[in-house]
């Protein structure tokens, strides 16, 4: 379906993942928001939070929500996106992304008469373009499942999987903590939820749904916070028989069809994919084991970018719609 401008409301417009849908969606050539929802700062000026929208827009906070949408982002906290539809009464016949956690399983992945597909573009594409509703994936999740995807479903991910993966400030939210507290980060690096990080239900749940033949305890999962504000870096390994080239030859067919998750020849960087809503993904053979790396922007690819590339796909937009982002080269 065809839309010249899609009306949109965002819930939760205050915080890390609200405030990037606003940066996009101001600038979308297809997009019309209606309104930015926000209860602590209802009333006032978007620019007042995110400051650097200043010049950019008018709009306000809004108290209250309006059914008169095409679409509905929600940007809550983990548990929060169930507990707002429970609690609010948002017509059929508008869609919802979902950027929170609360639907990304196969067992949670519906509320009343609500049935979300699970929004990873580069697995569930056709899916999505028929969808009412979509689970946003987790940002490591995305950056992962990226770089495992093709070798899933090429019948290649039967072996277990080391995954080291590091992730900027920003991904834990804007509340302040004493992990995410400049004094603390800065200079600093540290290991949280070692072997147990939530994203591995969803991660282990996609790729068992493209083919693998490994279970969740088969993915070892070290996450690291580092000293730097976005982006994801991931580094994975396992054993295989794929050659280097064989290897390349999966991935790069693999992602030939998907504008924003490209292979690289060589070895890759963070700001390659910082303010971008790319994926860079590269492969290296070692003895019998094969290195994946593989980058995103936790913001954009891993949150916000993606919700907006989920929203072109159920509109039938083109899928780079507003997603033409300057790289942050320096």
């Amino acid at each position: 379906m065809q839309h010249d401008k899609i009306k949109t409301g965002i819930v939760g417009g205050a915080g890390y993942t609200g405030g990037e849908l606003l940066r996009i969606l101001i600038n979308h050539p297809n997009v019309e928001i209606s309104f930015v929802h926000s209860k602590s700062h209802a009333g006032a000026y978007v620019y007042d939070v995110h400051h650097d929208l200043f010049g950019d827009t008018e709009l306000r906070f809004a108290e209250n929500i309006s059914n008169e949408i095409d679409v509905l982002f929600l940007c809550v906290g983990h548990g929060d996106a169930r507990k707002f539809l429970e609690a609010n009464k948002i017509s059929n016949a508008v869609r919802i992304i979902d950027l929170s956690q609360d639907f990304r399983l196969s067992a949670s992945a519906s509320i009343d008469n609500r049935d979300f597909v699970y929004g990873l573009p580069e697995m569930n594409k056709q899916a999505i373009a028929n969808a009412a509703n979509i689970a946003n994936p987790g940002c490591f999740a995305t950056c992962i499942q990226l770089g495992l995807l093709p070798l899933a479903k090429a019948g290649k991910l039967n072996k277990e999987v080391h995954i080291s993966a590091t992730t900027g400030s920003t991904g834990a939210g804007q509340s302040l903590s004493a992990t995410s507290h400049f004094s603390w980060r800065n200079d600093n690096l540290s290991v949280y939820k070692a072997f147990e990080h939530q994203h591995l239900k969803e991660i282990s749940e996609s790729m068992t749904n493209a083919g693998a033949t490994i279970s969740k305890g088969d993915f070892s999962f070290i996450p690291y916070r580092g000293d730097f504000t976005r982006g994801i870096m991931a580094s994975m390994y396992l054993e295989s028989d794929l050659s280097q080239d064989e290897a390349l030859k999966i991935f790069s067919e693999y992602y030939a069809e998907h504008p924003f998750t490209h292979v690289y020849a060589q070895n890759i960087d963070l700001k390659q994919v910082v303010n971008t809503n790319k994926c860079i993904v590269h492969v290296e053979k070692h003895g019998n084991k094969l290195l994946i790396l593989s980058i995103i922007d936790n913001l954009l690819k891993g949150a916000s970018g993606q919700a907006v590339q989920n929203m072109n796909l159920m509109f039938g937009l083109p899928e780079r719609a507003g997603l033409n982002l300057k790289p942050a080269g320096f």
